[in-house]
């Protein structure tokens, strides 16, 4: 199907069984929702947001955006944002996975963090502050009906029609923000009373089960709940009950509360993966948790659907992840060993012969003309691949240094006219003695690749090759250019 707009294909989501994870005589679904383009539910919400804000009036051509997130409404708003031409601020506990953050910057957001102590709380007041200081948009998720709307309009007719004529005894929803929860409990209320909405919640952190009332609100940010403790459940349980929420809990569309324990949810979200190849997050897993205590109870026949709020990738530096090592493992590197070649303990055969040789070679005296002219236009110059890391790290180096640069990629189209890429990487070994990519000149100097320029930054003899070359280097803390280097390289090398 072709679309207008990337904003045109939020929603619509896909049932899917889970008949590996059900016990028997029990149906177990799940609504995926990282199929949405943002991988996440929230995408909903923030599509809905910005355009009722936009047809009242609330907000304004190029007006900025800001919000209070800990991530997936961050990374939505960032779509619809980028979409639309709104400049967009985040605000976020610094505790939430540092690559939520890293993709609402990618998508052209600012995020500002708030300290980890100061909870959800800390964040949603911060959002306040700086929307009444600038004029800014505040989206408000956590009291904002648009929020809830958007699920009694669209989650919920497509639940709906994804059973129609089918059983639907139950279905599971973690809560945060309690958009989706009173949203699509909403729908489910006036269309299919039979039901039961089943809230999740952190064991630890019993906001809604614990029979302990949320504090009254004083001043523009609402009271942290006594019972809130930190868990692992990252984007529900929030240490207070949201406005929405509340409003659920009084319009009695809550059934049963099922407290979760975040060592079980994150196990369920593996086992979810390796047992049914769905890749969601901790808050999926919650669901599933709940999704099965309530299966353990119920009637043979009965069919449950949980909630399941985003992809996995949210959560790659969490605790999610701490037992999946990026190393082979003794059963991979028997694997490896089996065969002969391309193997890490000094087996193996060397490179397949079709692959061109980047040796020196007979002399080609225009690809060397060629090559000392490209030396002689740019103070820096850096032969790369556009394919190679290492390459990526130097660029990266030059980039934070603020210093300009010219890259000569050698596998770039432009460079394949006959075959001209591969003539100046010849040339250039027979002129360094090196065969080895990047490699970088500093006024017409050759100084090495990759290594050998953040060797000699960190030993001081690199600015000196700049300033003689009138390339300035403004001061700046010194930087740590070994950090620069591809990530594969910090972990142990594997025998």
């Amino acid at each position: 199907m072709k679309y207008a707009s990337i904003l045109d294909t939020i929603g619509r989501t896909p049932v899917v069984e889970f008949s590996r994870l059900a016990p028997e005589g029990r149906r177990l679904f799940g609504k995926v929702e990282a199929f949405n383009p943002m991988g996440s539910v929230k995408d909903r919400l923030s599509l809905a947001a910005i355009e009722r804000a936009e047809r009242c009036g609330r907000l304004r051509p190029g007006q900025t955006v800001v919000e209070a997130t800990s991530g997936n409404t961050g990374i939505g708003l960032a779509m619809v944002c980028a979409a639309k031409g709104y400049p967009l601020v985040i605000v976020m506990a610094e505790s939430f996975s540092v690559e939520r953050r890293r993709l609402m910057r990618f998508l052209g957001a600012k995020v500002v963090l708030t300290p980890a102590s100061l909870k959800g709380t800390g964040m949603y007041l911060k959002a306040m502050e700086l929307a009444e200081a600038n004029g800014w948009f505040l989206v408000g998720q956590f009291e904002n009906q648009a929020n809830a709307d958007v699920h009694t309009e669209t989650a919920g007719p497509e639940i709906l029609e994804d059973f129609k004529g089918e059983r639907l005894d139950y279905w599971v929803t973690s809560f945060g923000t309690g958009g989706t929860l009173k949203g699509v409990a909403r729908a489910l209320r006036r269309s299919r009373p039979e039901t039961k909405i089943v809230v999740v919640e952190a064991d630890n952190a019993r906001l809604l089960g614990g029979g302990v009332a949320q504090p009254p609100q004083v001043g523009p940010a609402p009271a942290s709940h006594p019972l809130f403790q930190p868990h692992p459940i990252q984007g529900t349980t929030p240490d207070f009950i949201s406005k929405l929420t509340a409003e659920a809990v009084a319009e009695g569309l809550i059934d049963i509360i099922v407290p979760v324990n975040g060592g079980d949810a994150m196990t369920m979200s593996r086992r979810l993966a390796t047992s049914e190849g769905v890749f969601a997050g901790v808050s999926s897993g919650a669901a599933l948790v709940g999704g099965l205590t309530i299966a353990a109870q119920a009637d043979p026949g009965s069919s449950i659907l949980c909630m399941l709020p985003d992809t996995g990738e949210r959560y790659l530096s969490t605790p999610l992840f701490a037992d999946v090592p990026a190393d082979m493992t003794d059963e991979e590197l028997t694997i490896s060993r089996s065969t002969p070649s391309a193997r890490f303990d000094g087996g193996g055969s060397a490179a397949p012969a079709a692959v061109p040789s980047a040796t020196g070679g007979a002399a080609d005296p225009d690809a060397e003309r060629r090559l000392a002219g490209v030396i002689g236009e740019a103070p820096v110059v850096v032969f790369a691949l556009e394919w190679c890391e290492f390459c990526w790290s130097v660029r990266r180096f030059f980039d934070a240094l603020e210093i300009s640069y010219r890259v000569v990629a050698l596998d770039s189209l432009a460079l394949q006219t006959d075959d001209m890429g591969l003539r100046l990487r010849r040339a250039l070994t027979r002129k360094t003695g090196i065969p080895t990519i990047p490699q970088v000149f500093i006024g017409g100097e050759f100084i090495g690749g990759c290594t050998d320029v953040f060797d000699g930054y960190s030993e001081g003899r690199l600015e000196p090759l700049l300033a003689a070359a009138q390339v300035a280097v403004r001061p700046r803390p010194r930087l740590a250019p070994q950090e620069l280097l591809p990530a594969w390289l910090h972990p142990r090398v594997p025998a």
